[in-house]
């Protein structure tokens, strides 16, 4: 079961932000096409003033400076946004709920388009490379390999540190429009003089050297800092001798692993490599078919199908793509902010696999923020080719709309359609479904073997299953 190419700096896919469809539970989409105006802005944007941060005890002192620059609001000209504004720690370091549709920019007004990813874990995430995996069973290999590896959800960039910089200099995120500028900003920082400790007083000579450290502080802070990649949930102290699943979270376990049920360790590996523990994710990048998010801006094409694009960020390419004719799409690895690979369009619609440790956390799924429940995301794997009228709708949200209405007819092909997708209707019973979300709950981190009722509650409300 893929839950996503959903679910990294500050930024989603060049994009920490992102704009969220208001899911019913029936898994429907809002019916809603609000724009900009409509949106919630970032957290912090109504308070400019950066709270002083104290840093975590055992870093590096370069990762206590990366500690501050990832807190810290006032490196934004808009003195409003973050790497924690989009990346909250209550959530898995994925999007906060109160983002609904979250903006940035140098006045907190543009919009983005994409859901933020968590970063827990991503220093484990290989570089990126075409590996040649197949899709799955009876499935051909894509073109010269399945795209693995890489961060943000096209895989973009291959390091935390190339990672930290984009968002800092994206225009409708941090917005600083040069190394200059965030240079001018550092130098105001209660942190200053940490920072020349670590990367001597010459650095701050040059614009781009001190851009270039900023980014290697925050790469040290993700790196050493357990938060990102504590291995401490419920799952890790059964493997370890210190906990026991309950008999659903053990059920689910099983149906997670059962190719002929979830089948979700196809995609989510379920073992160990290298000495790290399973890290629920093989690093691949898929195409699920999501549905559309009718609430992005982006994807409104009565707000954008006429004049002059208003984001020009974002490059309005529904045009050459043909049928049916939406004025943009997010194609992933195939564009339009990975650039390298849109030539080969059997990559397009793919989106990196996310982690699903902490997946219980998230308030948005899919590379689109399409969904809000883990109920959706799951059903959505389960009769998706089922019952795609109740997915797939159309503005209005009641109107059915064509299966994998989120891409060009040209790339429905390359949109996956191994086990669960194609395991009837649907693949799972009720309490079948309920035991994976209680085994996806049991990887969330915080548990207490000592104390289990101290540990996060995060188990999600019961689930059913789409019938009709």
């Amino acid at each position: 079961m893929l839950l996503g190419a959903a679910l990294a700096g500050c930024g989603g896919g060049g994009g920490g932000n992102s704009a969220s469809s208001t899911s019913s539970a029936s898994g429907s989409t809002s019916n809603s096409s609000s724009g900009p105006a409509a949106a919630n802005s970032a957290s912090g944007a109504a308070n400019n003033t950066a709270p002083t941060v104290t840093p975590s005890t055992g870093l590096s002192l370069m990762a206590a400076v990366g500690e501050q620059i990832f807190q810290d609001i006032q490196l934004s000209p808009s003195h409003a946004l973050s790497c924690a504004t989009c990346h909250s720690q209550a959530n898995g370091f994925a999007q906060g709920p109160q983002l609904l549709v979250p903006l940035g920019g140098p006045f907190i007004s543009l919009p983005g388009f994409r859901n933020t990813p968590s970063i827990m874990y991503a220093r484990y995430t290989p570089p990126f490379s075409l590996t040649g995996i197949a899709q799955g069973p009876g499935q051909p290999t894509i073109a010269s390999g399945l795209p693995a590896g890489g961060l943000f959800l096209d895989g973009r960039v291959d390091t935390l540190q190339q990672q930290a910089g984009k968002p800092l200099l994206s225009p409708f995120e941090m917005a600083n429009t040069s190394s200059a500028q965030v240079l001018q900003e550092l130098q105001t920082r209660p942190y200053l003089a940490q920072f020349q400790a670590v990367f001597g007083a010459a650095t701050l000579a040059s614009a781009d050297a001190t851009l270039t450290a900023v980014t290697q502080a925050v790469a040290a802070y993700e790196t050493e800092s357990s938060l990102f990649h504590p291995f401490q949930s419920k799952y890790d102290a059964f493997l370890n001798g210190q906990a026991q699943l309950s008999a659903s979270e053990a059920d689910g376990l099983a149906v997670f692993n059962d190719p002929s049920k979830g089948n979700c360790a196809s995609c989510h590996t379920s073992a160990s490599f290298g000495g790290v523990p399973a890290l629920f994710t093989d690093h691949s990048y898929r195409a699920i078919g999501s549905p559309r998010n009718w609430n992005i801006v982006f994807n409104q094409d009565a707000v954008l199908g006429a004049g002059p694009n208003p984001y020009p960020y974002v490059p309005l390419n529904g045009s050459t793509l043909g049928a049916p004719n939406h004025v943009y799409y997010d194609l992933g690895v195939c564009g339009p902010l990975r650039t390298d690979l849109t030539a080969d369009t059997n990559y397009c619609g793919l989106f990196k696999v996310p982690t699903l440790r902490n997946v219980a956390l998230k308030p948005r799924y899919f590379h689109n923020g399409v969904f809000n429940t883990l109920c959706d995301a799951i059903n959505f794997h389960l009769t998706r080719d089922a019952l795609p009228a109740h997915w797939y709708r159309q503005p209005d949200g009641v109107t059915p709309d064509q299966p994998y209405n989120d891409l060009p007819l040209a790339y429905a092909g390359n949109v996956t359609r191994q086990a669960p997708f194609s395991n009837g209707t649907p693949a799972l019973s009720n309490s079948e479904l309920n035991d994976v979300i209680a085994f996806l709950t049991a990887l969330t981190d915080g548990y207490n073997p000592i104390n289990p009722a101290a540990s996060p509650a995060t188990r999600p409300a019961p689930c059913a299953n789409v019938t009709q």
